[in-house]
C-alpha cells in the first residue's frame, strides 16, 4: 500500500493548487425598495473589489439612499450620511476616511458601457492622482452615440488627457449598440458589472429629482450582500 501514498498526496496538492488558482467570481446583491441589482466585481480591479466586498460584509451599504439620479447618465449612492437624511437634505459629501488608488482597466476591455459599477471621486483639482472614493459608486446607464458624436467626445478625451484615451474600435462599436459614457474612460474607475437587474437600474435612472439630482421619492438599498 505504501507505493500508492506519494501519488496520492501529490494528486491532493495538485487539486488545492487548481483550486486556489481558480478564484471564485466575487458577486453582490443590493435589495433595493425598487428590486433587486447583482453585480460582478472585477478580479482585474483588486483594490476596489476587495474595498468594496469589505463593505458589503460589515453592511456599509445597508439601509442608504441613491442620493443622486441623472436621466440618461447614472446613479449614486454610497453616502453613509444618507441613511438617516430628511427630505430634500444635499448629500453627497459622506465618505470613508481613506481613498482607494485609481485602477484604470482599458486594456483589459473594462470601461464605461452601460452597466458597469464604478467609483467616485473628487475632482482632479483636489484629487491629481484621480483615487477613488471609499464608498461612494456609480452605475452607468448613459445612452447610445453614432459616429460623429464619438469623433468630439474623443475630441475632448485628447485635449484632457494629453492624448492617453483612446477608445478603441472595439469600444466604439459598443458605445454605438449599448452605449455608456465614454467621456468618463480612464478618469474614473470602472470595478463591476451589473449581471442582473438592469431593468432596476433603468427605473431608478427615470425617477423624477429636485434640483440636486435627489430623487424625490427616496430609493433606498435595504440591504447588500455577497452572494
Amino acid at each position: 500500500m505504501k507505493k500508492f501514498i506519494l501519488p496520492s498526496i501529490l494528486f491532493l496538492v495538485l487539486a488545492s493548487i487548481m483550486t486556489s488558482c481558480k478564484q471564485k467570481e466575487t458577486h453582490v446583491v443590493f435589495e433595493t425598495t425598487k428590486g433587486n441589482i447583482e453585480f460582478k466585481l472585477y478580479d482585474a480591479t483588486p483594490q476596489h473589489r476587495d474595498n468594496f466586498k469589505s463593505l458589503v460584509a460589515e453592511g456599509a451599504y445597508d439601509s442608504l439612499l441613491f442620493h443622486r439620479v441623472i436621466r440618461d447618465f447614472m446613479i449614486q449612492g454610497g453616502d453613509p450620511d444618507s441613511k438617516n437624511a430628511q427630505p430634500g437634505a444635499l448629500l453627497g459629501e459622506g465618505d470613508k476616511p481613506y481613498t482607494v488608488p485609481a485602477e484604470f482597466r482599458l486594456q483589459d476591455g473594462i470601461f464605461h458601457r452601460r452597466g458597469v459599477l464604478a467609483a467616485a471621486r473628487e475632482g482632479d483639482d483636489v484629487n491629481p492622482e484621480q483615487r477613488s472614493s471609499a464608498m461612494q459608486f456609480y452605475i452607468v446607464w448613459g445612452r447610445v452615440f453614432d459616429d460623429e458624436s464619438l469623433d468630439r467626445i474623443q475630441a475632448r478625451l485628447d485635449k484632457y488627457t494629453d492624448g492617453r484615451i483612446k477608445i478603441s474600435p472595439e469600444m466604439r462599436e459598443v458605445y454605438k449598440t449599448v452605449g455608456g459614457t465614454p467621456h468618463l474612460d480612464g478618469q474614473y474607475t470602472v470595478f463591476g458589472e451589473v449581471v442582473s437587474g438592469l431593468d432596476v437600474v433603468d427605473a431608478i435612472q427615470q425617477e423624477p429629482t429636485d434640483t440636486n439630482d435627489r430623487p424625490q421619492t427616496d430609493i433606498r438599498i435595504l440591504r447588500a450582500y455577497l452572494k
